[in-house]
């Protein structure tokens, strides 16, 4: 059984996208939550995203790691999500026994107009659930630590 956690700085674009793509591809009992090191807001960008592939993340929260560590919330995997740039600033779950590293560009620097966002956030939308569908496939990721 995979039980996933996506983390990522603000649990505000690219862990949110990776959790609804997650669970609405898993199988049997799988499943995943997402979290951050700073919850923010919600991306609005990422949320009509979403909606454009009939996933509707409106009323999602954002959740704080620490807080799920905290309640004792337990995962088979971690998955970081935070770009480059951010990894360094990304949290390690502890207790977890694979934890796997994967960078995609944060919709939060794009910078255009309205269409030239949504451009930017549906290609990081699409790699996303690439990636989620491969590794629901393969669960052996060769960047996990």
């Amino acid at each position: 059984m995979l039980k996933v956690l996506f983390v990522c700085v603000h649990n505000s674009a690219r862990s949110q996208m990776a959790e609804a793509f997650f669970n609405q591809y898993a199988q049997n009992s799988d499943s995943s939550e997402s979290a951050g090191i700073e919850p923010g807001k919600l991306n609005p960008y990422v949320v009509r995203a979403m909606a454009e592939k009939n996933l509707d993340i409106s009323n999602n929260e954002t959740k704080g790691v620490f807080a799920l560590y905290k309640e004792g919330r337990t995962f088979s995997h971690v998955i970081t999500v935070c770009d480059a740039e951010a990894a360094q600033r990304c949290p390690i779950f502890p207790g977890i026994s694979r934890i796997i590293m994967w960078s995609f560009p944060d919709p939060s620097t794009f910078v255009g107009s309205d269409e030239e966002m949504m451009e930017q956030v549906r290609v990081v939308r699409d790699t996303i659930e690439a990636k989620v569908k491969a590794f629901i496939a393969n669960p052996i990721d060769e960047n996990t630590l």
